[in-house]
């Protein structure tokens, strides 16, 4: 249940940059609303898993203008007998795409960790003021500076859908740095190429680019989550396909309200 969420905000490409970063958004707008409807392989029956909502509203953070992101994951009735699942997770961005905040609230089995993220920029870098909170109440904060940029999760969904994908080519490894209440990792997505994909039980067809998030044994790449984004201005994450330890799951677009641009991508309703 948790690669289900975490799939979710890898479901767009990113880049590493020049410290603060600032980008045009061409992607998005206050107002935008995605529904997602999880789904879990239990001996070979699917069955629903769960729900996640992702939210863009205006906001003010310090003062200033921002976009707030609000995204929760919800199991279901019928999964929580086996795994409960409440997550929360909160970022704030410049109107040009740059992190100010992040936090998540995860309630995952019987434990509740909390990640904290401040972002500030002094002169030719980024510095991270980071706070982990573990299920034992245990705290540790720690601060960090980095001469490139550095994104959470839902900071680099949102500014990922802006980024031009027509100049990349099958096979790409797309690299970027990746941090959360008590580290900061270097990440890797692979450009898989372009399909066509059907959405399940409705007569609507997507014209989508895929991607796969991996894990490394030792030089062993091994695919982890597979995800189709819309070919088209709004690269909104349709579809994904995860490869869990103990099965298989999926996540399937629900509904998209408040979408910015026209939808192209959609070649046959």
């Amino acid at each position: 249940m948790k690669r289900l969420l975490t799939a979710i905000l890898w479901a767009c490409l990113a880049l590493t940059a020049a410290a603060q970063c600032p980008l045009k958004n061409t992607a998005f707008s206050a107002g935008e609303d995605l529904k997602y409807q999880l789904y879990f392989n239990w001996k070979f029956i699917w069955i629903k898993a769960g729900t996640a909502n992702l939210n863009i509203s205006s906001a003010t953070y310090k003062g200033k203008s921002a976009f707030r992101c609000h995204l929760i994951t919800k199991g279901s009735r019928r999964t929580d007998k086996f795994f409960v699942m409440r997550d929360t997770l909160l970022s704030y961005i410049t109107p040009d795409l740059i992190p100010l905040y992040y936090r998540k609230g995860a309630f995952e089995g019987k434990r509740y960790n909390v990640d904290e993220l401040w972002y500030t920029y002094p002169a030719n870098g980024t510095h991270l003021e980071q706070r982990f909170l573990n299920h034992r109440g245990e705290e540790t904060r720690q601060q960090r500076d980095l001469t490139e940029c550095a994104f959470d999760m839902v900071s680099m969904l949102l500014r990922a859908r802006s980024f031009d994908p027509s100049a990349f080519q099958e096979g790409q490894h797309i690299k970027f740095q990746m941090a959360d209440g008590h580290k900061v990792s270097e990440e890797t997505l692979i450009y898989r190429g372009k399909k066509k994909f059907k959405m399940e039980d409705e007569d609507i067809t997507y014209r989508c680019l895929v991607f796969s998030f991996v894990e490394y044994d030792g030089k062993k790449e091994k695919d982890i989550v597979t995800f189709y984004v819309t070919d088209d201005a709004n690269h909104l994450p349709v579809r994904l396909d995860l490869y869990l330890r103990f099965g298989t799951a999926k996540a399937y677009l629900q509904k998209a309200a408040g979408i910015r641009n026209p939808q192209t991508s959609i070649i046959r309703k």
